[in-house]
């Protein structure tokens, strides 16, 4: 996260017994912007919050409807254990960040942007890998291409990959998009390497 964030409009759930803790949440999000709901029952998947906020140290397998790899917003677990058991489950969650209890007013910001530049980056792993696997899955496609560029324009395997890459440097394409664009019979390539 390179720019520090505007809470303005954001809706917070707070997942937590109604207590003093989350009075201060409330009334700090409320300055910071935040609309806030708290309650002490499991997320149902037609609530879209911005952000969550959940008690690490009561909470159960089931609370959130989604995969640590899948949550939707940035968590912050509210934890006043040391329970490694309380920990894991946080981290099973896909907590960013943690913030102590009882809550500390002046420690709410910090954990609010270290949730979230932690869910920016694990979206962002999450966005890189799947590209990665499309690539993957895509190279067969090159292969053929270098194959098939072997054979009929009698080039060598280095020259036909050096045609497919130059090309794709190009158009600013990916080398597995110009060899599908290419087998597909949409792209006749340049004789020239």
């Amino acid at each position: 996260m390179r720019t520090t964030p505007n809470f303005t409009g954001w809706h917070a759930v707070i997942l937590h017994r109604a207590d003093s803790n989350t009075e201060k949440l409330t009334r700090q999000f409320g300055l910071l912007g935040f609309s806030t709901d708290v309650r002490w029952d499991a997320l149902a998947e037609s609530v879209k919050p911005d952000l969550v906020m959940v008690d690490a140290d009561q909470g159960w397998d089931g609370l959130l409807h989604w995969a640590v790899e899948q949550a939707p917003c940035p968590i912050v677990a509210l934890l006043g254990s040391e329970a490694p058991s309380r920990i894991d489950w946080a981290m099973k969650i896909g907590a960013g960040a943690i913030l102590a209890k009882p809550v500390a007013t002046s420690a709410i910001y910090p954990a609010l942007v270290m949730a979230i530049a932690i869910h920016e980056e694990r979206r962002d792993v999450r966005e890189r890998e799947a590209l990665l696997q499309e690539r993957i899955r895509m190279r067969p496609l090159v292969h053929r291409a270098v194959a098939t560029l072997m054979s009929t324009r009698k080039l060598s395997e280095e020259d036909a990959y050096t045609l497919l890459r130059s090309n794709a440097m190009r158009r600013r394409d990916t080398i597995e998009g110009v060899a599908a664009s290419y087998l597909a019979g949409r792209d006749a390539l340049p004789e020239v390497v």
